[in-house]
């Protein structure tokens, strides 16, 4: 049976351009039939001829294809932004790595050979990635109010800390004086609350991790709380405008605008090369193990 593949990306460096060719060339040469992001097939297409007369697609037009899966070339912030065309689709993401850390790939440029014969078989791991719903008194981001990371609240015009007033189910949680609140999903653990000082959270653990930003109360740490709750904030500082973020998309809110915070009625459709898993991804991208003691003859 044939299968079609729709191909997200944007720029790589490069000293990739052979081994981008030479994945197009193979999936071709396995009767994959492609439709490319219109602005990723004018870069490729300024660098090869290997994509000449590949159908194309943009934000309105990606639903009228019937594709099967999605090849996402790039990094992480790529793969993110792949998810705002998916949606609820339910389509499933195999993320092909050209950039540096790339916890969301489950594929190294390096092994594009190893693309079409996964695609052919459909012989991926397949893992359900949640995500998180935002919801405000006044609507924002038109729509695609969830995010596959995190929503995140930040300070915006001063370089005064903020107040975040956070509840539970309606209990309150704490004020949080801190430049922004950070409130993850398992796979955004390993993101923006990570470098904030949040834990690593398992897929599938069905709990969010909620992390303040440079907290000026040093006893306020990371919480993890169920993934079932409903959480809310209100925002208030000496700044009119503050910023809410879904993954890497962001609009001005001000003191006004309550937020909801719950878990999303649909999952993300993740794949990985069988030999890729996620305790390999992250003892590599961590360097854990680097010790010698730690390695298994």
């Amino acid at each position: 049976m044939s299968k079609t593949v729709a191909v997200f990306g944007r720029l790589y460096p490069s000293d990739l351009n052979e081994k981008v060719e030479l994945l197009i060339k193979d999936l071709f040469d396995n009767n994959i039939e492609l439709v490319i992001n219109e602005p990723f097939y004018d870069f490729i297409n300024a660098r090869t001829n290997a994509v000449k007369g590949v159908q194309v697609y943009d934000r309105s037009s990606f639903h009228n294809f019937n594709v099967d899966l999605m090849l996402v070339l790039g990094g992480d912030g790529t793969y993110l932004d792949a998810t705002t065309f998916i949606r609820d689709s339910g389509i499933p993401i195999l993320g092909i790595n050209t950039g540096r850390l790339g916890f969301l790939s489950g594929a190294s440029i390096n092994e594009y050979n190893l693309i079409a014969p996964a695609i052919l078989e459909n012989d991926f791991e397949k893992y359900e990635r949640a995500t998180i719903r935002l919801e405000a008194s006044t609507p924002l981001f038109e729509g695609a109010n969830f995010a596959l990371n995190e929503v995140t609240v930040h300070k915006k015009d001063s370089s005064s800390m903020i107040s975040i007033h956070s509840f539970l189910d309606d209990q309150f949680i704490n004020t949080y004086w801190a430049d922004g609140l950070i409130v993850a999903t398992p796979t955004g653990s390993t993101a923006y609350s990570l470098s904030c000082g949040g834990p690593i959270l398992f897929p599938g653990s069905k709990n969010f991790v909620i992390t303040p930003v440079a907290p000026h109360n040093l006893n306020v740490r990371p919480i993890v709380i169920p993934d079932h709750k409903t959480l809310k904030l209100k925002i208030e500082g000496r700044s009119s405008s503050f910023l809410v973020t879904l993954d890497s998309r962001s609009k001005a809110i001000d003191s006004s605008i309550e937020l909801t915070i719950t878990k999303n009625s649909f999952f993300i459709q993740l794949l990985r090369l069988r030999h890729h898993t996620y305790l390999g991804t992250i003892r590599n991208k961590l360097n854990w193990g680097l010790d010698k003691r730690n390695i298994i003859s």
